[in-house]
């Protein structure tokens, strides 16, 4: 009879057998199981993780499906030869960037809330708008969750085009408007854990690594356009800068 499931894993409303895929699937994009090679047995992996059969069955299934694992009767699991790494996100440091990043980029988006609500703006973000449109979403990519987004639209830059605001990424639809101008825009990037919420919506265990991205656009007159609160997984995540000499 098995004792209690290897402290690694965290008491989440994620399912045991979706946190112990997250954690194989990393062991695979980080090529500590090289491409091509023999995975430990079913056996090796109950022992290791202490859970049960059933658990690991359904991980390697999860990981078969997104084409990262090869079970084959009789001769046990492999690794894909050829394993796909288009699971990382790059991080734009300049608003074109971000904008051409996420208009060739087609991500699911689905929403969660939309409402009428103002945001919480220090000072130094800029003045508020009258209203503003709040919507909060999960946008994913090959049905794998890679961020929640809360975001916060000008009312007015929101009514030039509603239905592209709701069915698209919103950067670039602003930068699209003729009618809206942005004057300047930052984004702040904060390493931090995912809360039980967080980690439900991108099935992932509390606690695992996240990267808390709150972006701001400003009007010349320094009136917040959007803001963006956005949680990405740490998994999805490549951040790139260039150093200045």
């Amino acid at each position: 009879m098995l004792q209690s499931v290897h402290a690694i894993f965290a008491d989440s409303p994620v399912p045991l057998y979706s946190q112990l895929a997250d954690l194989l699937r990393q062991r695979i994009l980080r090529g500590v199981w090289a491409p091509g090679s023999k995975v430990a047995s079913l056996e090796a992996l109950v022992g290791e993780f202490q859970v049960a059969r059933v658990t690991v069955r359904q991980a390697i299934e999860i990981l078969s499906r997104e084409g990262l694992l090869l079970p084959q009767r009789g001769r046990g699991t492999f690794v894909a030869e050829q394993v796909q790494s288009e699971r990382s996100l790059k991080l734009e440091t300049s608003l074109q960037g971000l904008a051409d990043a996420y208009r060739n980029d087609k991500p699911k988006l689905t929403l969660i809330e939309e409402a009428g609500v103002q945001p919480e703006l220090a000072v130094a973000d800029g003045r508020a708008a009258p209203a503003y449109q709040y919507l909060r979403r999960v946008h994913s990519r090959d049905d794998a969750a890679y961020c929640v987004a809360a975001i916060y639209i000008d009312q007015r830059a929101f009514c030039l085009a509603p239905k592209r605001f709701r069915q698209e990424t919103v950067v670039p639809v602003l930068m699209d408007l003729p009618q809206v101008e942005i004057a300047s825009a930052s984004q702040t990037l904060r390493i931090s854990t995912a809360d039980v919420e967080t980690a439900r919506l991108l099935q992932v265990p509390v606690n695992s690594p996240v990267a808390e991205v709150r972006r701001v656009c400003l009007s010349p007159d320094g009136t917040v356009l959007y803001l963006g609160e956005i949680t990405y997984r740490g998994d999805f995540i490549e951040f790139v800068m260039q150093l200045t000499l």
